[in-house]
């Protein structure tokens, strides 16, 4: 499929070939590298949560607020 045609498709159609994509990906996620940034990341997360300098949502919280940013 060229990107003239995935141009054509509706919003749900492309979604559809997304999740197929990302199922994908996940099924051989061994094969996939981490890019070097990511670790990097998820170590100051684990600083700033060891140090109490972020704060904790539940998954509901969590969703509500980053919802609130696109409204």
């Amino acid at each position: 499929m060229s990107i003239a045609e995935l141009h054509k498709l509706s919003a749900v159609e492309k979604l559809k070939i997304i999740e197929a994509l990302w199922g994908d990906l996940a099924n051989d996620e061994d094969n996939l590298p981490s890019p070097a940034w990511h670790e990097t990341e998820l170590i100051e997360t684990e600083k700033k949560f060891l140090s109490g300098d972020v704060e904790i949502l539940d998954w509901q919280q969590a969703k509500k607020e980053l919802r609130s940013q696109f409204e």
